[in-house]
């Protein structure tokens, strides 16, 4: 990521302060892996800011570089004055980081002594009047150099990853919305006014596209490498795997045509019927490339498992709240039938033939990816849109890695929630689905930052 630091004075505090602040946020910034934009430090008095003349300078400065950076880090290292940093950031455009330096025990006299911990309200104060949405953390003050604002800028930059991705993005929606499933049911024109531009395909262009791809076309050929390189193809036909290689470069067509960012598909019961496959396992090996895919048109999924792999930086998965866990009322099993990516999973996955339609039409279902969730920390997330809303929640759990009887078909885990049972009330009564997502590691606090303050989500907490 990309920031731009942005320094704070005023005339009668100790300015000398500012050039170390100054040296210790570019280290801080750098060290943690980032890029950053600072303004000359001979344009004012340490390059910092104080007076509106200073601060509308700054503004110019940033706005010739707009779409440069990802967020802003506004530095206090004293009590700075707030006029100035308003008239500064009032039209950033991105996430601002509020970071005010401690004082030291034995450095509390006039020439040392910062007051940031109380100059802090002073501009967080100012910016709420002014609506001016920024990003404050705990502890209230703290040392850019410091372990406690390492993970400050960690979680900072995973905030503007997600802000930066969701503001305005494309998703491809491949196939209309299986009849029986009202729960994934969504409102387009909401989404819109949220920046989620919906891209709609009909399933019989699908299936009209994959019927023009030849047996020798080299993309075909480079993508059936790929997939039984991906994962244990060794049971699947030879004429299922071409297919499957041939739907997954048709996918990969309207990713590149349309500029998709995310996609979620119709995936049952056409491609089984009359493609004779079934397209788990290709929705696993979008997410484990980094491409967000969500199953049985379930388009609202598609935006939280996004968000949270913005978050992470690691794949996503869509998976039903599936089945208890013997008599542990904090333990469930999540499953899907197979498009869980190899991130996610304990092992190798084994591509088997759907038990569900192999039951019914022996043959019609090649491509489910089965196999257990491993073992870790996780945040499950999902939303859906009601009356011009998109209304979501998130919160946080782990994967035991504990068994599932091996004739439990598909791909599953078993995960580990406190207080499970009073969320499913809060996620029933809610007009929750089915569905929910995981993402690895925790990161509610991010997500809930970057739906809130920046996004305009409606966040329904579901752990009070």
């Amino acid at each position: 990521m990309k920031f731009a630091l942005f320094f704070g004075n005023r005339g009668f505090m100790p300015a000398e302060l500012i050039a170390g602040a100054r040296a210790d946020m570019i280290r801080a910034v750098t060290d943690a892996g980032h890029e950053y934009l600072v303004m000359d430090e001979n344009a004012t008095r340490y390059g910092a800011v104080e007076t509106r003349d200073e601060g509308r300078l700054y503004h110019d400065w940033l706005k010739s570089h707009e779409g440069e950076y990802d967020g802003v880090i506004l530095c206090m290292p004293i009590f700075i004055d707030e006029n100035g940093a308003v008239t500064a950031l009032q039209d950033a455009g991105v996430p601002i980081l509020m970071q005010a330096y401690p004082d030291e025990i034995g450095k509390m006299d006039f020439k040392h002594r910062r007051d940031a911990y109380c100059g802090k309200f002073s501009v967080t104060d100012v910016f709420y009047q002014y609506k001016i949405p920024f990003t404050v953390m705990k502890p209230h003050v703290v040392h850019p150099l410091s372990d406690a604002f390492k993970q400050n800028l960690s979680d900072f930059a995973a905030i503007c990853r997600v802000v930066k991705g969701m503001k305005r993005f494309n998703l491809g929606c491949i196939g209309a919305r299986t009849t029986a499933f009202k729960t994934v049911r969504f409102d387009e024109v909401t989404l819109q006014r949220y920046g989620i531009n919906v891209e709609s395909f009909d399933l019989s262009e699908l299936v009209y596209k994959v019927g023009q791809k030849a047996d020798d076309d080299p993309a075909v050929i480079a993508k059936l490498d790929r997939l039984v390189n991906y994962t244990d193809f060794s049971l699947v036909p030879e004429k299922n795997r071409l297919m499957l290689a041939k739907i997954s470069v048709v996918i990969d067509d309207y990713i590149n045509e349309y500029h998709l960012d995310a996609v979620t598909l119709r995936c049952w019961n056409e491609m089984e019927t009359i493609l004779r496959v079934c397209p788990c396992v290709l929705i696993s090996e979008l997410n484990d490339r980094g491409i967000v895919c969500s199953c049985e048109i379930d388009l609202t999924s598609a935006i939280t498992m996004r968000a949270m792999a913005l978050a992470s930086e690691k794949p996503t998965a869509c998976l039903d709240w599936n089945n208890n866990y013997g008599d542990d009322e904090n333990k469930v099993i999540l499953f899907h039938c197979g498009p869980v990516a190899q991130t996610l999973m304990a092992g190798k996955g084994q591509v088997t033939e759907h038990k569900m339609f192999a039951k019914g039409d022996p043959g019609s279902g090649w491509g489910s990816n089965e196999g257990r969730i491993a073992a870790f920390d996780m945040t499950f997330s999902n939303g859906f849109t009601e009356d011009g809303k998109l209304k979501v929640y998130a919160s946080e759990a782990k994967f035991t890695g504990e068994p599932i009887e091996k004739a439990f078909f598909g791909c599953g885990g078993v995960a580990e929630i406190p207080n499970l049972q009073d969320k499913l009330l809060k996620l029933a009564k809610g007009g929750f689905k089915h569905h929910t997502t995981v993402g690895m590691g925790h990161m509610k606090h991010i997500l809930e930052e970057a739906f809130t303050t920046y996004l305009g989500y409606e966040v329904i907490d579901i752990d009070k």
